[in-house]
């Protein structure tokens, strides 16, 4: 493993640049998944933060796929040999909105690969750091934290976290199939834990179809939204286990006293804490 590591630690500093242009398609097909009714924003109005995730998408060919439906590594990120791969979490700071119709980038950078080890066995952590410009201005800073690990073992599986029991914001959502192919759909992710019930459960053995993380941070954002009139400066997010497409599941929110910042969970429907976010408001 050490000698695996110092490979993949030559990945440290690695930087790669995507253009893309702020057009209405995501825009408009997130706010039908998510139920809203806003307006499309018009030509240089805001679109919401943290949907630059809809955009800057890599699009590898179909040849180029792994077994999982991600793309093979050893590209930008490092070749990880650990068979699961997910979201993490991630910390954003927002500057300002891009704006419908402007010209965008994202230059990334990986800036760190840390192993860790526990019950489950060993991991990687890979944090890419990307800085999301429009019309030349940066408007966000994030990084984000990919973790790669062994293969579920039988037993191994670590009790479940309990989510807070009260929340001033609540909405509840299932995960059925077409929100979870919609998602899927939005940010070009072939990732077969997410869609691919048969492979899901026999190979990588979970009890079901597993609900994006960046679903889930996507849905905390929006919750935000819908009860706080101050916009986002500061999001950090982390996942602490998974949902599944068996149950329901909440995105819940207390706020704090002067509305300077809230915090914020995913949680399924028996209580289990998902993800667990803290927003800080301008």
């Amino acid at each position: 493993m050490n000698e695996e590591l110092e490979q993949y630690r030559r990945w440290i500093g690695r930087r790669e640049t995507e253009d893309d242009v702020i057009t209405p398609w995501p825009v408009r097909a997130m706010t039908a998944t998510l139920d809203r009714n806003d307006p499309l924003p018009a030509p240089g109005e805001p679109i919401p933060l943290g949907w630059h995730w809809f955009y800057f998408l890599e699009a590898a060919p179909a040849s180029v796929l792994a077994a999982d439906g991600h793309p093979r590594r050893g590209g930008f990120m490092p070749p990880v040999q650990l068979p699961r791969r997910m979201w993490a979490g991630g910390r954003i700071e927002f500057r300002r909105a891009l704006r419908m119709g402007e010209a965008a980038r994202r230059e990334s950078e990986i800036v760190a690969v840390t192993p860790k080890s526990g019950r489950s066995g060993d991991m990687v952590f890979v944090t890419v750091r990307h800085t999301i410009l429009g019309s030349g201005e940066i408007t966000a800073v994030e990084e984000t934290d990919i973790v790669y690990r062994d293969a579920a073992r039988s037993g191994a599986a670590s009790a479940p976290r309990p989510a807070p029991a009260q929340a001033a914001w609540c909405r509840t959502l299932a995960p059925d199939a077409a929100l979870l192919f919609r998602y899927s759909a939005l940010i070009f992710n072939a990732h077969r834990i997410h869609y691919d019930h048969r492979y899901v459960t026999h190979e990588e053995g979970y009890p079901g179809l597993i609900v994006h993380g960046p679903l889930q941070a996507t849905l905390l954002l929006d919750l935000c939204r819908r009860h706080s009139p101050r916009p986002l400066a500061q999001f950090d997010y982390r996942a602490s286990g998974p949902l599944f497409d068996t149950e329901d599941f909440s995105v819940n929110g207390n706020p704090a006293a002067d509305g300077a910042s809230a915090e914020l969970w995913t949680a399924s429907a028996s209580g289990s804490l998902a993800m667990s976010a803290t927003a800080r408001f301008a």
